[in-house]
């Protein structure tokens, strides 16, 4: 069960809708990169055009791989092996194909409903097919761009709470999401 996430820093959309690339947070590199390694994650893409934040995410993933960083928390080093950065979505799909030898099913997270949106459960089942290689696309910001969302393959349901507020942080999100695809059932 190949699975692979890609958190996109451009083109997402600000409050307003309009196309943006958003910045890098250490955050999102190291929190997600946990996530990644707690649920089996393969590949964790960071996706941003921008060549000074790939510069200072390499730097980032290179302090906490090699040296000093390494050597204080190997557990953090572990978990960032699973990063590499690269400049869009082709370059995604590029790298999927050389690392397993096929395209990746690219499935897209939202907090809002989609319309062709797939409950968690048909994409948990989907995981059990080791054909299948699944690749869950974050955007940053508020959201993946609507030329972005064109490319997708389709999206899963969103992630519900228990009011109508609907604005969690892609941290909390990708977290959620791994633990309903990757976790263990609760019955």
């Amino acid at each position: 069960m190949p699975l692979c996430l890609a958190l996109i820093h451009s083109p997402v959309v600000n409050k307003r809708g309009k196309t943006v690339t958003s910045s890098l947070t250490n955050f999102d590199i190291h929190d997600i990169a946990r996530s990644c390694r707690t649920y089996g994650i393969e590949k964790y893409f960071f996706v941003t055009p921008s060549e000074p934040q790939q510069w200072l995410a390499r730097r980032i993933v290179r302090h906490w791989r090699e040296g000093w960083g390494a050597e204080y928390n190997p557990n953090r080093r572990e978990a960032l092996d699973l990063i590499e950065v690269l400049p869009d979505l082709a370059g995604v799909n590029s790298r999927c194909e050389t690392l397993w030898g096929r395209r990746p099913t690219l499935v897209g997270t939202s907090a809002k409903p989609q319309t062709q949106s797939r409950p968690f459960a048909d994409v948990r089942e989907r995981l059990s097919d080791p054909e299948e290689l699944i690749c869950l696309i974050f955007g940053t910001a508020w959201g993946l761009h609507p030329c972005l969302m064109e490319q997708l393959d389709f999206f899963l349901e969103p992630i519900r709470g228990v009011g109508d507020y609907q604005h969690l942080s892609v941290r909390a999100a990708v977290a959620i999401v791994l633990d309903r695809l990757c976790g263990p059932e609760i019955r």
